[in-house]
This record gives C-alpha cells, sequence and structure tokens, in this order.
C-alpha cells in the first residue's frame, strides 16, 4: 500500500491553497482530483470577486477569513504576478427604506475590522458612476476581482515545487479512517483500485464534500451537517459597461443580490440569482431566467437597453443550510470536533471561499499540527 504524509480531497482554489500550505510547512502531500482538469467546480463558476469581509456575522469563520484572506490574497497576486484588480465597488439602496441598511452593513464591516467603507449620498454615487441610480450608496474600496484559474495554476505551481503532487483522475471512493498502520492510520480507496495511507486528510471536495465525509467509515456521521444547492445564474452583457466598479445592491437573504461585476478585461456580468435545487450537477442557463434579470438590474441601471443580456453561465454554491433558515457559517470540522487525529472536513465552502482561501488553509494547517 502506498503511503503518504498527508492528502487533500479536491483541486479547486482552496484544495490547492491547503495543498500548497502543507507542502511549504514540509509535507508529503498528494492532491486528489476526480475531474481531469483542476477547479473544474466551484472554482471556475463564481464572480472572481475577492471580497472585503463586509456582510458576515461578527465573529464568524466567514467573517474572520475573509478579512485575513483578502490581504493574503492581494499580497499573493502581487508577489506571483496573478491578474487582479482593486477596483472598489458601490453597494445601492434603490429605495429610501433601504437606506437603514446601509448604516447596518457599515456597523457590520467595522465590527469584522473592514474600516474603509465610505457613506456617499447620490450625488456622490452618481460623480463615481453616472449611469447609475440610488438613493445612497456605500463604497468599499477594497473590493476587487481576481484571475481565479491563474491564482489556482500559482498555488499548483507552488505546492509542486515544494515536493507536492498533484492526481488527476483519482475519484475517492471508499475512506477507512483506522484501517492503516500506527503511523498511516486512514486508507483512502480510489475507483481505479489504489489503496493510499495518509497521516493527515483534508477534505475539500466542495460540492461533495458532505457526501465525501459521510463515506468516511470511522466517522460520527450525526455530527455532519445536511447538503443542500444553490444554483447561480449569470447573464453577460452585450457592448460595453458605463460602469468602472463592481455594484451591488443591498443584500438578499440567500445571496448578495443580482450584482453587476466587471472581469480583468472590463467585460460585465451579472449574478448570481438564486435557485434552489436537488441536483449539483444541474449547470443549464435558462434564457427565460433574463426577464428578473432585467428587473433587478434596472433598479440600479434604468438605461439597460432591451436585448443587452446574454445567457453566460451557471454556478453552485454549496449550501449546509436549507431555503428557509439561516445563512450558515463556514464548517471547519478538526480532531477537536469530530476526534479523529489527522483529519479536517471542510463543509459549506461558498463565497466567500475565493477570498479566504489563503487564510482557511493556514487555518486547516494550524488545526494538523
Amino acid at each position: 500500500m502506498e503511503q503518504v504524509d498527508a492528502v487533500v480531497i479536491g483541486a479547486g482554489v482552496v484544495g490547492l491553497a491547503v495543498g500548497r500550505e502543507l507542502a511549504l510547512a514540509g509535507h508529503e502531500v498528494m492532491v486528489l482530483e476526480s475531474q481531469n482538469a483542476i477547479g473544474t467546480g466551484i472554482s471556475s463558476r463564481n464572480s472572481e470577486v475577492i471580497h472585503a469581509g463586509i456582510y458576515y456575522p461578527k465573529g464568524s469563520l466567514k467573517a474572520r477569513l475573509c478579512v485575513q484572506g483578502k490581504a493574503l490574497l492581494y499580497a499573493y497576486c502581487a508577489e506571483r504576478g496573478v491578474g487582479h484588480r482593486r477596483l472598489g465597488k458601490l453597494i445601492v439602496a434603490t429605495e429610501p427604506a433601504q437606506r437603514a441598511q446601509l448604516d447596518g452593513i457599515v456597523a457590520k464591516a467595522m465590527a469584522n475590522g473592514v474600516h474603509d467603507l465610505q457613506k456617499l449620498s447620490a450625488e456622490e454615487a452618481r460623480a463615481l458612476e453616472p449611469a447609475l441610480a440610488c438613493e445612497a450608496a456605500l463604497l468599499s474600496p477594497s473590493t476587487g476581482v481576481v484571475d481565479s484559474h491563474g491564482l489556482m495554476l500559482a498555488l499548483q505551481g507552488d505546492m509542486e515545487h515544494a515536493g507536492g503532487l498533484l492526481a488527476l483522475l483519482s475519484p475517492v471512493q471508499h475512506i477507512h479512517l483506522s484501517q492503516g498502520t500506527a503511523t498511516h492510520p486512514i486508507v483512502l480507496h480510489t475507483e481505479d483500485g489504489t489503496d493510499l495511507a495518509c497521516k493527515k486528510l483534508v477534505n475539500a471536495a466542495g460540492l461533495n464534500a458532505v457526501a465525501v465525509a459521510r463515506s468516511m467509515q470511522g466517522l460520527n456521521t450525526a455530527l455532519l451537517p445536511q447538503a443542500h444547492y444553490a444554483k447561480g445564474h449569470y447573464f453577460t452583457l452585450a457592448g460595453k459597461a458605463p460602469f468602472s466598479r463592481l455594484i451591488y445592491p443591498v443584500p438578499e437573504a440567500a445571496g448578495l443580490g443580482v450584482h453587476l461585476t466587471l472581469d480583468l478585461g472590463g467585460q460585465a456580468k451579472f449574478g448570481p440569482d438564486v435557485q434552489w435545487v436537488d441536483d449539483p450537477t444541474e449547470l443549464n442557463v435558462d434564457a427565460r431566467r433574463a426577464n428578473a434579470f432585467y428587473a433587478e438590474v434596472r433598479r440600479y441601471w434604468p438605461a439597460l437597453p432591451d436585448g443587452a443580456l446574454q445567457p453566460g453561465y451557471a454556478g453552485m454554491r454549496p449550501k449546509i443550510n436549507g431555503p428557509h433558515e439561516a445563512a450558515a457559517d463556514f464548517m471547519i470540522q478538526g480532531p477537536a470536533e469530530h476526534g479523529v487525529p489527522g483529519l479536517v472536513n471542510l463543509l459549506g465552502i461558498e463565497s466567500p471561499g475565493l477570498t479566504s482561501s489563503l487564510a482557511i488553509a493556514a487555518h486547516v494547517a494550524q488545526q494538523l499540527q
């Protein structure tokens, strides 16, 4: 049986960040990915936004790891030449009643250690973005965008340079937490018949993380949450956007509203919306949803032309709360939670997982010390 110090399941941005962190700490690391390329799941189907850490409850993992991760990510992208831009974003109140929500967002941001938000009147917001319609706005100067694939390639390169290995087309079928040797107790059985024993195991399987955790023999599954899936559609804008910053409405219950983001080339896209689904592989884009997008976007951009929205792509949020439940925090289950030495399950790692990826990796490494 092959032995390795540490195994990470999943080669999305979080799995690769964890693999890099462990390899740089001197561990012999192998990252197992079920698909034929890195980052084909959540990591390639999102807004590519570097979040500031504004919306999350004080003291939550999302708040702490997003704020830490933002600083780490900007520094890493600058150091490694990964494409990124600190564009800034406007959070807009489109109705008078939403002004109070802006004040609440400022208070929550300050509690999380984000002190750079600027309150703007409608006139001040329009001076920055003349096409914008709003009652008032907040400017978040530390929000940006990143080339997520370039980021993942850099993380993979760092991991491999430090001696880590990436194994594609390596889906894990079964996991036994105490079937191996005294030094390498955890045994993974992959679909091609390989048995791999390790000391440390990190489940960063994204949409499949809860299912992977439930497949672990020797883990108390009563500690695991139920998996839920919230699909988000994106529509792209035909033509040039009249905005130079990201535009977000005040947040909705399950997401951050249909917002406008810009890629590194200046192309605008709108989304995601929220559609709760049972099948996480159901990623087709229903063009009929454009009608709702026009209505939402015209609340802050009334001049959006008819026919300007083109179906783009869909992403999937790995929720661990249901549609009528309060939004869940990241669930990072280590030995202190489940009692299994060397095991960390990363569950419900949705937004701001991309922003938080380097901070999540450091947090995991600390739990495995």
